[in-house]
C-alpha cells in the first residue's frame, strides 16, 4: 500500500467518526471542522493531505512547523499552533499561524499581536485538570474573561472561541461535559467566540458530543508518530 493509500484510509475512517458522532449527537457533521496533527510528520505528508482535501493542520513544535508551513505555502492551508507556546516565541509563531489555539496567559497576547502581519485567530486554552495537577497546560476557568478582555484590546487578534485537552486517566465524556458548561457561560460574554477545538484520535466522539466545532486528529491518520532523531 502506498502511503497516499494509508493516508487516504485512515482519513477516511476519521471522517466517518466524525459523521457518525455528529448525527448521534443529532449536529450537522459539516459543523465539525478536522484538524490533521501533522507534527513530526515529513511535508510530503502534508501535501498528501491537501491532495486527499485536508484544509487545516495543525503543529506545536515552532520549528518544524515554520519550515514546513514555508515549504508548503503553495497549498493554501490553515496552520493551527496547538502545543504549549513560551512568550519569547509568540511573536515568531505568529508570523506563519493563522490560528494560535493555545493562548493561556496574559503574557502570551502581546508578543502574538506585534508578530502578526495579518489577523491572526486565537482560542483560549482552558484546563480542565485538576488544580492541584503538576504541569497542566491551559487557564482556570475563571481567568478566562480577564485573558479573553486582553486578547479582544488587540486589533490583530481575532477572538474566536476555547480548546481544551480531556485530562489523562478522566472518562473524556465528564472532562468534556464540564468544558461545554464553561463555553456556555463564555458564549454568553463572547457570542462570536463560538469555535470550540476538543477532542483528539482517541476521545473524538465524546468532544463531538458535547460540542466541538474543531477535533485536532493526528495518529489515526496519519499512523505511529516517526522516532525523532
Amino acid at each position: 500500500m502506498s502511503r497516499r493509500d494509508e493516508i487516504a484510509a485512515g482519513l477516511a475512517s476519521v471522517r466517518e467518526r466524525i459523521a457518525r458522532a455528529a448525527a448521534d449527537a443529532g449536529r450537522d457533521p459539516s459543523a465539525v471542522q478536522l484538524v490533521v496533527v501533522t507534527k513530526f510528520f515529513p511535508a510530503s505528508d502534508v501535501r498528501l493531505l491537501a491532495e486527499l482535501g485536508v484544509t487545516d493542520v495543525g503543529e506545536n513544535r515552532h520549528q518544524e512547523a515554520q519550515e514546513k508551513a514555508a515549504e508548503c505555502a503553495d497549498l493554501g492551508l490553515r496552520w493551527h499552533f496547538i502545543g504549549g507556546l513560551q512568550s519569547n516565541k509568540a511573536a515568531a509563531v505568529a508570523d506563519w499561524a493563522h490560528v494560535v489555539e493555545s493562548v493561556d496567559r496574559v503574557k502570551l497576547v502581546g508578543p502574538l499581536a506585534r508578530g502578526a502581519s495579518r489577523p491572526l485567530q486565537v482560542l483560549l486554552q482552558v484546563s480542565l485538570d485538576p488544580p492541584d495537577a503538576d504541569g497542566r497546560s491551559g487557564c482556570d476557568a475563571d481567568l478566562l474573561p480577564a485573558l479573553a478582555a486582553r486578547v479582544e484590546e488587540e486589533e490583530t487578534l481575532e477572538l474566536r472561541g476555547l480548546m481544551a485537552v480531556a485530562p489523562l486517566g478522566e472518562d473524556p465524556d465528564r472532562a468534556f461535559a464540564r468544558l461545554s458548561a464553561i463555553r456556555a457561560g463564555f458564549l454568553a460574554d463572547h457570542p462570536r467566540a463560538d469555535w470550540l477545538s476538543a477532542g483528539m484520535s482517541s476521545d473524538l466522539e465524546h468532544a463531538v458530543r458535547h460540542g466541538a466545532t474543531h477535533v485536532r486528529v493526528g495518529s489515526a491518520i496519519l499512523g505511529s508518530r516517526p522516532r525523532v532523531k
